[in-house]
């Protein structure tokens, strides 16, 4: 075992000993609960049975949430993800969708708690996004955010349009497992291609006149990721290959599950294909998974980022969880 798996197998033996200990609270804090039941029969108490009450359904309310991480055991769902966003056919209008939901991703990492960056963007011609690249860190970022990989519909009255017609766009969201380095994904130097170039994002002259931004080109796949946004061409870099690591990973990763889905005559359909999840802002207001059937009417705050109550009705289903 090389130095990077032993840190990894010590990083994977540390997340263990945590979710066993959370385990033996619980258990403890249940033999305090039975402890407090016959005080308050010995003593006939009422004021311990409100302690009682409030106690069980404290841990009531803990039990469910770890139980709800068991779904959430898959070998990379306590990774950080990679997420990406791609505006579909359409223009404005889909460059416009792909830049909310990058908002709706952005603000629910703010509910949560996740440190979420924003790697690299291509603004659109008119208003909102091409593309962006977001990292997402945070304790089983990638096994919550899974559940977001797929095509994304809007349906809506346009603001681009002077008729006000109702207009419907695509953007395709990939979610990616970070990459641990050198264990997941081994790169060759020789694979790769490293281009530099003139970022022609925003920045002024500095960006101007300094080839800052870099494009990686995987020579195998033909996979090729390029990083502009910020000022330095060695952090461009090294943004670069994190994404590209996480880009070979979900590969491998949709090889094995093809493999997997030919043993159990399977038909995999791959691309745009059918969508996840629509929003419809017009002629009524609803967010349905077309996965789970799970849908909500409050629209505002599924696109402002309350996204776990479809997060959840994922998992519960055993949509993203891995076969062995």
């Amino acid at each position: 075992m090389n130095q990077a798996e032993a840190q990894v197998a010590m990083r994977r033996l540390a997340e263990l000993k945590k979710m066993v200990d959370r385990w033996r609270d619980l258990e403890n804090r249940v033999d305090d609960i039975t402890e407090l039941v016959s005080l308050e029969s010995a003593a006939d108490e009422a004021s311990l049975g409100d302690e009682i009450q409030s106690e069980v359904e404290e841990v009531s309310s803990r039990l469910e949430e770890m139980e709800f991480q068991i779904s959430l055991s898959g070998r990379y769902d306590n990774h950080n993800a990679i997420l990406a966003i791609h505006a579909g056919a359409g223009g404005v209008e889909s460059q416009d969708w792909a830049e909310m939901l990058l908002r709706m991703y952005l603000r629910w990492a703010e509910r949560y708690h996740y440190k979420a960056e924003v790697l690299d963007t291509s603004p659109g011609e008119e208003a909102g996004i091409k593309s962006a690249i977001v990292e997402v860190n945070g304790d089983y970022s990638f096994g919550y955010l899974k559940s977001e990989h797929g095509v994304h519909r809007l349906i809506r009255l346009s603001p681009f349009d002077a008729d006000h017609a109702r207009h419907t766009s695509f953007a395709l969201v990939e979610v990616m497992p970070e990459a641990e380095q050198d264990v997941d994904i081994k790169l060759s130097s020789e694979d790769l291609r490293i281009e530099t170039f003139r970022s022609s994002g925003p920045g002024g002259q500095h960006m101007q006149k300094t080839s800052s931004a870099v494009r990686i080109v995987h020579l195998p796949t033909g996979l090729s990721v390029s990083c502009q946004n910020e000022r330095s061409q060695y952090q461009n870099k090294e943004n670069a290959m994190r994404i590209l690591q996480a880009r070979l990973l979900k590969l491998e990763l949709a090889k094995r599950e093809e493999e997997r889905a030919k043993l159990k005559g399977q038909r995999i359909v791959a691309g745009w294909g059918n969508q996840i999840r629509s929003y419809i802002l017009h002629p009524y207001k609803m967010v349905k998974d077309h996965r789970t059937d799970y849908q909500s009417g409050d629209t505002e705050a599924v696109l402002d980022g309350k996204l776990e109550d479809f997060i959840t009705a994922y998992l519960r289903a055993g949509l993203g969880r891995e076969d062995d």
